[in-house]
C-alpha cells in the first residue's frame, strides 16, 4: 500500500490487501469485512477474547511524538446497524479506544466514542445530518481527547480519558466495521498529523 504523505509513520493493516490510498488525493479507503467489530462487550465474560469482537479492518502505526492531533474527514456508505469509519488508539487487545462515525439503528448517522480497558464503555453523542464527518484524536501527555467537527475547523470535545501513563507502545491509525452486515465502504480524506499540543480542550481549537 502507498504511505500517507500526511503521516510520518509506517502504517501497518490487519488484513493485506484490504486497505488503498488513492496517491493523488490522499484519499484512503477500505471495505468493512462482513460482521467485523472491535468491541469487548462488559455484558459477558469481556476477560476472554472469544467472547469479544476484534475483526475490524484497522491500519495503525506509532506516531512519532509525545503530544500530537491526528485528524481525517470520515465518510462511510452506510447500509446496517453499527456500519462505521474510526480513528483508532491501540495498546492491545485489552485496551485501546475508537472514535467512530457510525450507523445508528434509529437510522441516524452518529459520532460514538468506545474506550477499552478490558471491558468497552461504549458512548453515543450526537447525531449529524450527512454521511461525513471530521474526527481527531490528540495525545496531552498520557491524556486523549477524542474530537469531532462538522467543517474541519471548529471542534467539539467528544471525550477526554487515559489509557494509563505510558504511552510508549501506543499505536494510532484507522478502522472500518459493519458488526451486523455484510460490510460497508469507508472512505478517509482530508488527514493530518501535528506535533502541537493541543491547548485547550473545550474552545473549539
Amino acid at each position: 500500500m502507498d504511505q500517507l504523505t500526511a503521516l510520518p509513520f509506517a502504517l501497518t493493516p490487519s488484513r493485506l490487501g484490504s486497505w488503498s490510498v488513492d496517491v493523488a488525493t490522499q484519499r484512503l479507503r477500505a471495505r468493512a469485512l462482513p460482521k467485523s467489530d472491535l468491541y469487548r462487550n462488559p455484558a459477558v465474560d469481556f476477560l476472554s477474547d472469544a467472547n469479544s469482537s476484534l475483526n475490524a479492518l484497522t491500519l495503525i502505526g506509532t506516531p512519532i511524538s509525545s503530544d500530537f492531533q491526528f485528524s481525517s474527514k470520515v465518510t462511510v456508505a452506510f447500509d446496517s446497524d453499527y456500519d462505521a469509519g474510526a480513528l483508532l488508539i491501540w495498546a492491545d487487545s485489552k485496551i485501546w479506544a475508537k472514535l467512530c462515525f457510525e450507523y445508528s439503528p434509529e437510522e441516524e448517522f452518529m459520532v460514538v466514542s468506545v474506550v477499552t480497558q478490558l471491558a468497552s464503555d461504549d458512548v453515543n453523542s450526537y447525531v449529524l445530518p450527512i454521511n461525513n464527518v471530521w474526527l481527531r484524536i490528540s495525545r496531552l501527555g498520557h491524556l486523549y481527547a477524542f474530537h469531532s467537527s462538522s467543517d474541519g475547523h471548529v471542534w467539539k470535545l467528544i471525550r477526554a480519558f487515559t489509557l494509563g501513563v505510558d504511552t510508549a507502545n501506543h499505536k494510532i491509525g484507522f478502522v472500518a466495521q459493519a458488526p451486523v452486515g455484510d460490510g460497508c465502504d469507508v472512505e478517509f480524506s482530508d488527514i493530518k498529523y501535528s506535533t502541537q499540543k493541543l491547548n485547550a480542550l473545550r474552545d473549539g481549537s
